[in-house]
């Protein structure tokens, strides 16, 4: 876990310098594309680690304050340095062909302040002032957003603060209004920059009140740090309600001079009847002139969303061919696996995206959506519904009692069922589908690429009578929803043993027993049919296996067929013979400690 938090790693590569990644996405678009085409699957085996960096806060933070961070960057290149930010806001140059530090800038941010989403910086944003002289001091600037709300710009060959940039190379941002708590308000994606502008959003604390901070994004002058404009998201017509922020990453088009929010749910999450209406412009792709904040266009992915079904992913700008033309677009994963393709000009989708009808009879005093928008050329990238055929026992044909009684017993019927006293099944979660992660796109080959996370979330909506002095049980989250009738706590569906109760889905490799699992797919946005591609596992030693993770998550990934069978769509389990193999593999695999998982599968099954 020490490495997984605090390592940056390097490989020799002893060929033509590499192609910068000048932007946290790779490009201004999101696309995190690259042409460069030395490591192959036939050598990429054969790489080995040149260097390894560590930021040193697991030897200089206290223990209790670790437990709340987040290491989630993507390091810059640009500059001839490798540039990267840690949870605690700490900007770090690197030599990308050594791994030396050139410089390191600390703002000192509060150890106290309990941020709501944790210590977390996931980037930084370089831009470069084509106005200053060659050799100017912060003529290539880093653009840095803080925990604490500041946001920094620094020189990026030397990593002082730019003096002329705000207050002696800083602005605080304001909330609006005052905090719960210091940590309610944060920055913890990086800024984007574009026509001299540097634009930023913020990550605000769910579920606390309706009364809270507004989500607006702000934009400041480059040079300066004059502001140029502020946007909030949520219209304000006869609600009572803040938020609909942009904490995810935002994408930029410089040609045409627009920005993309990905922005998100208004407070609370979970009852919405001080907000009637669709409230917009939440949970919407937002189109606005970078110079002036202009809306441009905008189109709602969640009408009155009560799911917390943000926008989590950063809008991917490609160019696309559909089949009847070349197109550019705006395509917008979503947390409920949506993949949502808009004409990069109107918000218009490229093609039809259907209302239909939804689960309705919410909490009192709720108003919800009738129906709610379904894209109909891209399929879903994950199932959003889960059953009692879906539960995932300890073996094939045998179901886990625990999570059949949670299915039993909460409401669920499918995706959009409204949160209720009873006990609501969220599926996905609300961590589900795709997240800040984000897509990376292959404009030749027109493919899509998205982790998938899928878990099922219990949303409980508490009276409010009953929620003063609620104690939590162990893994449930809770919120108050102060000015609402009703507090909320969430928790994980999962069994007496702590796995997740849904089971994995076709082609998926589970590598550890965690709240989400992951799925590797790919979506090609042609008129052809969408295909996933199935990981191959055949480098993984049995040894690699046993000791990487749970026997219940080993017997899921060896006995899932289709993992194994390079063109196969479905993954099958044979229940008829699974006690019977998982010994003969268990002891096969221990005799032959070297051999691929793949290998010893195969030989076990005689395939």
């Amino acid at each position: 876990m020490r490495s997984l938090f605090r390592l940056v790693a390097a490989v020799v590569l002893c060929t033509r310098p590499a192609l910068a990644w000048e932007y946290w996405g790779g490009d201004r678009g999101g696309q995190r594309f690259s042409p460069l085409t030395q490591i192959t699957p036939d050598n990429v085996g054969t790489l080995v680690r040149g260097w390894e960096f560590r930021t040193g806060d697991l030897d200089a933070r206290p223990p209790e304050v670790m437990k709340r961070t987040k290491f989630e960057v993507t390091p810059l290149l640009v500059e001839d340095s490798l540039i990267l930010c840690t949870p605690f806001n700490e900007v770090i140059a690197l030599d990308p062909g050594t791994g030396a530090q050139k410089w390191r800038f600390d703002p000192k941010i509060s150890m106290a302040q309990r941020p709501a989403n944790r210590f977390v910086c996931r980037g930084v944003a370089h831009w470069t002032d084509d106005r200053a002289a060659d050799g100017a001091a912060c003529k290539s600037r880093i653009f840095t957003g803080t925990n604490d709300t500041r946001l920094i710009a620094l020189d990026a060959r030397t990593g002082k603060p730019c003096a002329d940039f705000g207050n002696a190379g800083e602005i605080k941002i304001d909330a609006g209004m005052k905090l719960a708590w210091p940590g309610e308000f944060q920055i913890t994606s990086a800024p984007v920059t574009g026509r001299g502008v540097v634009v930023v959003g913020s990550a605000i604390g769910d579920n606390r009140r309706v009364d809270a901070p507004l989500g607006a994004v702000r934009a400041f002058d480059a040079r300066t740090g004059q502001p140029r404009w502020t946007f909030d998201p949520l219209v304000h017509d006869g609600i009572e309600a803040g938020h609909s922020n942009v904490w995810a990453p935002m994408s930029v088009d410089e040609e045409r001079g627009l920005v993309f929010l990905p922005t998100t749910s208004p407070s609370p999450d979970f009852w919405g009847g001080k907000r009637p209406g669709n409230d917009k412009h939440a949970n919407s792709v937002v189109a606005l002139r970078i110079e002036t904040g202009e809306l441009v266009w905008a189109f709602q992915t969640v009408h009155h969303d009560v799911w917390d079904y943000d926008l989590p992913a950063q809008p991917t700008l490609a160019r696309i061919d559909t089949g009847s033309d070349m197109r550019d677009v705006v395509i917008q994963p979503t947390k409920q696996g949506f993949v949502f393709v808009l004409d990069r000009d109107t918000g218009k989708p490229v093609w039809p995206v259907e209302e239909r009808a939804v689960p309705q009879n919410g909490a009192d005093g709720e108003q919800l959506s009738p129906t709610q928008p379904f894209p109909t050329h891209v399929p879903p990238l994950l199932t959003q519904r889960i059953t009692a055929d879906d539960v995932a026992g300890l073996l094939p044909g045998i179901g886990s009692s625990a999570c059949e009684k949670l299915l039993a017993q909460s409401r669920n019927e499918g995706l959009y069922t409204p949160p209720s006293t009873q006990g609501t099944i969220v599926y996905p979660m609300t961590g589900g589908g795709v997240n800040w992660g984000s897509a990376a796109f292959d404009p030749v080959n027109q493919v899509l690429y998205a982790n998938v996370s899928h878990a099922a979330h219990i949303i409980t909506l508490i009276p409010r009578d009953q929620a003063k002095g609620f104690d939590p049980p162990p893994g449930h989250d809770f919120g108050q929803q102060e000015g609402a009738p009703f507090a909320m706590s969430r928790a994980l569906a999962k069994s007496a043993v702590g796995s997740p109760c849904n089971k994995p889905l076709p082609m998926e490799i589970a590598m550890k027993f965690t709240a989400s699992i992951m799925l590797a797919a790919a979506l090609a946005l042609s008129s052809a049919p969408a295909k996933a591609t199935v990981l191959d596992l055949s480098t993984m030693t049995c040894k690699q296996f046993v000791e990487g993770g749970d026997d219940t998550i080993k017997m899921v990934l060896i006995w899932m067929d289709g993992w194994y069978k390079g063109d196969s769509d479905e993954a099958i389990i044979d229940t008829d013979v699974f006690v019977e193999n998982a010994k003969k593999f268990g002891t096969y695999c221990g005799k032959n400690p070297t051999i691929s998982i793949v290998n010893a599968a195969e030989a076990v099954l005689g395939k």
